[in-house]
């Protein structure tokens, strides 16, 4: 099947994919102003988006239940219950409303991950294609391109709510991109527990996939900060931080959906983390932002392959009744390092400078080196082969 075909087919969680990547990417980008709003330090402002990763585990959770009632339209749902969340944040200037209105971000950003991730997994089962890669690259093209529109509005003086709801506004707009017709095309419709538990398969590889997303989004959330505070670039510099790292992830998994199928995914996953650990490690010690560009560049494609793939070697290895609820609860483990990495590394730099703690963050990333191989030998004793 031809490259715009597996577009065609996917299209519906394409457009989700890239919906949450335009509401984040926003988001990461307006992160030095969001913090200037309410007064608050490193440490502090961690504090107050820690109770998002909370809420978005929960959601998780309960998605598997919750998904199905909506049916067809659980995409669309999710999509414009997320972009309705991010319109508030912004416009809060008092921290304990802003820690309060990024629980509901945390809750609805929770139900279209599982969602979208589990429907491309049971997209994948029906059609034998391999979609992730692809799905995943559309969050970093829409999570690069908004955060650099959002340089360019913070440069010509938006604040950060009117940046916020016009993003979500524009999502909110074109949220019928994810219907889909038709019965079964829940990721969650056909799938019905085992009883006896879902295994270390889904531990292993949530493991790997929360060290990918923390290294992620730690650096998204913070290299817009770490340009502008310590080394001194310009707020347009700032944002262009998270958008080359974003973009370069794109890149990366657009070129892993081509190559997946004829490379060895344990040596994608050995190189990716290896190259990731490096860029990261540039990043937190460069002298200048051009450097910490080209250290973003080679973090985003070294780590662009990680979660992508895991997703879908979980998805894989588990057996279709149990396909969704493996999926969410790798999802679940996996997007807490999405959510804490970004207030660990605030509580990081308060201790260590926010220059070390992305060098330490590097360190983490080696993690996978040795996790991977422990998900393989848990789906060969499963009896499912990679």
């Amino acid at each position: 099947m031809s490259f715009l075909q597996q577009v065609v087919v996917a299209r519906a969680t394409l457009f989700a994919f890239a919906a949450m990547g335009v509401l984040w990417g926003a988001y990461a980008a307006l992160i030095p102003d969001t913090k200037a709003m309410l007064g608050a330090g490193d440490a502090a402002f961690g504090s107050l988006i820690l109770a998002t990763p909370i809420a978005a585990t929960i959601t998780m959770l309960f998605a598997p239940r919750i998904s199905p009632r909506f049916g067809q339209h659980v995409l669309p749902v999710a999509c414009l219950a997320l972009a309705i969340a991010f319109a508030v944040p912004g416009w809060l200037h008092v921290p304990a409303m802003f820690a309060l209105a990024m629980v509901f971000v945390g809750s609805t950003n929770g139900f279209l991950d599982v969602t979208m991730n589990a429907r491309v997994s049971a997209i994948e089962a029906d059609t034998g294609l391999h979609l992730m890669n692809l799905n995943h690259a559309a969050y970093s093209f829409g999570y690069a391109g908004s955060a650099i529109l959002t340089g360019v509005a913070r440069d010509a003086g938006w604040p950060p709510g009117e940046v916020l709801t016009v993003t979500g506004v524009i999502v909110a707009l074109c949220v019928p991109l994810a219907i889909e017709r038709g019965h079964g095309v829940n990721g969650f419709a056909r799938s019905v527990k085992e009883s006896g538990g879902l295994g270390m398969l889904p531990v292993w590889g949530g493991l790997i996939a929360m060290i990918a997303f923390m290294a992620e989004n730690s650096s998204e959330n913070w290299s817009a900060l770490h340009i502008e505070r310590t080394l001194g670039g310009s707020k347009h510099e700032g944002s262009f931080g998270p958008a080359v790292l974003a973009l370069t992830m794109g890149i990366g998994r657009t070129f892993g959906q081509v190559v997946v199928a004829h490379v060895d995914e344990g040596k994608m996953m050995r190189w990716g983390a290896i190259i990731a650990a490096l860029g990261t490690a540039i990043v937190g010690l460069a002298p200048t932002p051009a450097v910490a560009y080209g250290g973003l560049v080679i973090a985003g494609l070294g780590g662009s392959v990680l979660a992508p793939n895991v997703f879908a070697v979980v998805g894989r290895l588990s057996s279709p009744e149990r396909r969704a609820h493996v999926i969410a609860r790798a999802t679940a483990l996996g997007y807490l390092g999405y959510f804490f990495g970004p207030p660990t590394l605030g509580f990081m730099s308060e201790i260590l400078g926010l220059a070390y703690a992305l060098v330490a963050m590097a360190a983490v990333i080696l993690l996978v080196l040795v996790l991977y191989p422990r998900l393989i030998a848990t789906g060969d004793r499963s009896g499912h082969k990679t």
